[in-house]
């Protein structure tokens, strides 16, 4: 037990949908909460039992977040959690950090916890940066002289000195999550957990926080790191686990974790349905849905890995659910270590109005293609010329991979140097184009 630093047993969260006027928020009284807190126990009880009265069925459908969660991690492991949008990473590090109680199972903790799972995690708006720096200090159990040692380098690292007396409603976004992460980064806990900071900030701010938690990592600290950045995972974490509706799926070396992540979604077949209900992974005004991603190589077999050099198409399908007057097509490859788009590719599908129901195929080909190998998350849009998006496809398929090509000359490219745009030509081809018939 001695060098264990997390371990949890078969953890599980469940949330309840709705409520009980027609999926509508309400706002409870005290009598209604004394009423509850009252009748807590025999619901404990009956639920021990299994025991149920109707009352959940009446209030909404129950989703669990988390189950059956096992899992110990060791003093000093860096341990990457991947997984789609709603597989449970964040609420798994909210149990962790106390921000939220479990429904079910246990959580053991070792050490002193630090947290950064959203801007500002635990900041008082109305304290300045100097006052929340010391609060968030007290919160981890450390001395004031601890504080104060540590003071000078937080502030120089998130650069706030100028406003490090303002009170922090005033700051913006990036300044907010700059100290933020200092405070998590420089007070010492012994367990650190990080949810997508990488996501906000500008460039040389991912670039700082990348090499602090290298810092971090090497000084023997426990990090728990969650992202979709699989390269900034993978030059992180030596193990990584892969969760997936609520349930953990995958544990082992981070290559194996995130190869078997990519296996799973070049199985995820896209259609006009497919995690539509999550903005982050789906959004748009619904005008025009995909109906079919396909990524191919010159064969016309599907695949996601490539050597430089190679042709790469996208064969795309779509449905019209509303009338539009026109309609395009944008294909975009995005950074494995920034997720900032590096090359993008649009058409135009129709420059005349077409009706509800209308269904086609198009083809987008990205023809012998000289890019610095690496991983490059894809991107789906259909919209107008006016940029008002029908529908966005993100994250929902496996990213590209780009191999060298050993008859190629490969440029001295290195893995944590991002890259900036570039311009990569494109051929468009509009085929198969339809009426839906009527019945």
């Amino acid at each position: 037990m001695g060098d264990i630093a997390i371990r949890i047993d078969d953890l599980g969260k469940r949330y309840r949908l709705g409520s009980g006027i027609q999926g509508a928020f309400r706002y409870k009284s005290l009598r209604d909460t004394l009423a509850d807190a009252a009748a807590a126990p025999f619901r404990r009880a009956r639920s021990l039992f299994g025991q149920d009265d109707g009352q959940s069925r009446r209030n909404g459908e129950y989703i669990w977040a988390l189950k059956d969660v096992s899992l110990e991690v060791k003093k000093g492991e860096v341990i990457g959690v991947i997984g789609r949008n709603g597989a449970g990473k964040s609420t798994l590090l909210k149990i962790l950090s106390r921000i939220t109680e479990p429904t079910e199972g246990e959580v053991d903790l070792y050490g002193r916890v630090g947290s950064l799972l959203e801007v500002g995690t635990g900041f008082h708006p109305e304290l300045t940066g100097r006052e929340n720096v010391f609060l968030n200090g007290a919160i981890l159990g450390m001395r004031k002289a601890e504080i104060e040692r540590k003071f000078d380098e937080i502030v120089a690292f998130a650069e706030v000195e100028r406003f490090i007396d303002t009170p922090v409603k005033r700051y913006s976004s990036g300044m907010y999550v700059r100290l933020a992460f200092a405070v998590a980064a420089h007070l010492e806990p012994e367990i650190l957990l990080v949810d997508e900071v990488l996501s906000v900030g500008d460039l040389a701010f991912q670039k700082k926080c990348l090499g602090k938690m290298h810092d971090v990592a090497g000084e023997g600290r426990t990090v728990l790191f969650v992202s979709h950045n699989m390269q900034a995972v993978r030059n992180l974490c030596a193990r990584s686990i892969l969760l997936s509706h609520g349930q953990l799926i995958y544990d082992g070396a981070t290559g194996e974790t995130q190869q078997f992540y990519r296996d799973l979604l070049r199985q995820q077949e896209v259609d006009a349905e497919t995690d539509i209900r999550n903005p982050l992974n789906r959004r748009g005004s619904g005008a025009a849905r995909f109906t079919s991603i396909e990524v191919l190589a010159v064969s016309g077999e599907r695949s996601h890995s490539f050597r430089m050099g190679d042709t790469i198409r996208f064969r795309l399908s779509y449905r019209l659910l509303a009338d539009v007057p026109e309609l395009q097509v944008s294909v975009a490859l995005r950074s494995g270590l920034t997720s900032e788009i590096v090359t993008n590719a649009r058409h135009q599908i129709y420059a005349e109005p077409m009706p509800a129901g209308t269904t086609g195929t198009v083809v987008v080909e990205f023809p012998d293609v000289y890019i610095r190998p690496g991983e490059y998350p894809l991107y789906f849009w259909l919209g107008n010329s006016a940029a008002q998006p029908f529908d966005v496809v993100d994250d929902l398929t496996a990213p590209l991979i780009i191999y060298p090509n050993p008859d190629m000359k490969t440029l001295d490219f290195h893995a944590s140097n991002p890259m900036g745009y570039f311009s990569l030509p494109s051929v468009f081809e509009r085929a198969i184009t339809a009426k839906e018939d009527e019945t």
